[in-house]
């Protein structure tokens, strides 16, 4: 068995700014990451690979280039936690003790849940900017369309960037629009919620670019099966429960997703499968030495990489505070931001925190289509992540 002071689970977004950062506040901190894939890819990318602006592999560093300095790397996947015992296991059999556990292994994406879509997707319209593994799919389903129904969809429950299921819609309209079929070619936007975005001032402008585009948004319609023979989209009513059926040319599918299986099933966990923290300090609600970061916990905010940027600061002063037996006293107010691309040269920058109420960085109002926010998402943004964020400097 072997120990550490400190073990983060997970290696993505989450895991390397909350590393680089303890680092850089303490060198001597033993900390050690759990983390078996080989490559890390900056996901917000996806969109503008969906839409041919990036190859998928310019999305993608090594995982050994971004580990900090200083860190030990351990390339395995976690089995399990017993945090009475402050112990984990992998799956490679072996038992990993720790003084302070961080919990930050990201979303699992759901295929199997919709009935035909694990076997359907990336190929014959079938299509998902979600995984480096299909989001070539995306781009090739778009330029190929000529004309029919090009159908996108958002599941029930949280998803990476409530936001991104849309981005891919406008940016294939714009498409369309640009090469001469947008007229032949129907645009539906199906999602499970009752409107387009949680924070209104962020929706009444979609909504506008919605309609000014076409696009028809149908509301409270899950995605329960694809049949990909007959090109089928079933739907399930979110309210009636009502079976419905729409004819797809090509469809571009939001898989549902969930906290990890090894999470959901742990002590860890919230009744809804997430890791169980105080949505303030980022400290378990049971487990003192245990703090959660990132789209597994159960902040009740979005699943961005923007609102890690603001949990980062926030759970790596409270564990040095309490490493020290002090008081925590660093608070995270939900802050999440969501660059929502509305076209080739537009995008709303929709910033906020857990009120729901806009926390705007730029001095001017960002509920309006901006073609220097576009370019702050293209360039300005992958710069700060790889740079920045990731080195625990942003």
């Amino acid at each position: 068995m072997s120990h550490h002071q400190i073990v983060i689970v997970g290696g993505g977004t989450a895991g390397i700014t909350v590393a680089a950062r303890l680092r850089n506040a303490n060198p001597s901190l033993d900390i050690a990451v759990i983390e078996p894939s080989q490559k890390h890819y900056y996901q917000p990318l996806w969109t503008l690979v969906g839409g041919g602006m990036f190859k998928p592999e310019e999305s993608g560093r090594d995982e050994a280039d971004l580990i900090p300095y200083g860190v030990t790397w351990i390339k395995s996947f976690v089995d399990s936690f017993t945090p009475q015992s402050n112990q984990l296991a992998t799956r490679d059999g072996e038992t990993i003790s720790y003084d302070y556990l961080i919990v930050a292994p990201g979303i699992q994406l759901n295929w199997d849940k919709v009935k035909g879509l694990k076997q359907a997707v990336g190929k014959e319209g079938v299509c998902s900017n979600y995984s480096i593994d299909t989001v070539a799919s995306t781009w090739e389903s778009i330029r190929n369309m000529k004309q029919g129904v090009a159908l996108f969809t958002q599941p029930a429950g949280a998803v990476k960037c409530g936001g991104a299921p849309q981005k891919i819609c406008y940016l294939a309209e714009d498409y369309f629009r640009r090469n001469g079929v947008r007229d032949d070619i129907e645009v539906i936007f199906t999602t499970a919620g009752p409107r387009l975005f949680a924070v209104d001032q962020y929706r009444e402008v979609l909504e506008k670019v919605a309609a000014r585009k076409g696009v028809e948004p149908r509301f409270r319609h899950n995605l329960v099966e694809i049949r990909s023979e007959s090109k089928e989209a079933v739907y399930r009513h979110m309210d009636t429960d009502e079976e419905m059926v729409i004819e797809y040319d090509m469809i571009h599918v939001t898989p549902p997703m969930s906290a990890p299986d090894f999470v959901a099933n742990s002590e860890l966990a919230d009744e809804a499968g997430w890791v169980d923290v105080d949505k303030h300090t980022l400290q378990h609600t049971r487990f003192r030495n245990v703090f959660g970061i990132g789209d597994a916990s159960s902040l009740p905010t979005s699943k961005t990489g923007a609102a890690v940027r603001k949990q980062a600061p926030v759970l790596v002063s409270n564990l040095l505070s309490l490493i020290k037996q002090e008081p925590l006293t660093a608070s995270y107010d939900g802050y999440t931001s969501c660059p929502v691309v509305t076209g080739y040269d537009s995008l709303v920058l929709a910033e906020f925190d857990y009120s729901g109420q806009p926390a705007e960085t730029f001095p001017f109002v960002q509920a309006k289509e901006r073609f220097s926010m576009f370019l702050l998402k293209k360039f300005g943004l992958p710069a700060l992540y790889w740079h920045g964020m990731l080195r625990g400097r942003a």
